[in-house]
């Protein structure tokens, strides 16, 4: 369980620099925050679940996270590359 916990936060990580790499290039703070994205995002998530035979319960909770506080640091990163 140890070593899955690493390989997950590696992978945030990973999904972070992401997040950090669309905070430079959005032309406005506006533009951090996209509602139709987030729900295409949670929705394919969903899918993959299924697929792969896991609960929806475990994963949509999640997800609902990872993604709010991947906007909220992308907010964090524009603001300060902005100063």
């Amino acid at each position: 369980m140890d070593a899955l916990d690493r390989e997950l936060v590696r992978l945030i990580k990973v999904r972070a620099g992401y997040m950090e790499a669309a905070a430079r290039i959005k032309p406005d703070r506006g533009a951090v925050r996209d509602e139709t994205r987030k729900q295409d995002v949670l929705n394919k998530v969903g899918v993959a679940a299924d697929a792969a035979g896991l609960s929806r319960s475990i994963v949509e909770p999640v997800w609902e996270t990872l993604v709010e506080r991947s906007i909220a640091y992308e907010f964090d990163v524009w603001d300060q590359t902005r100063d």
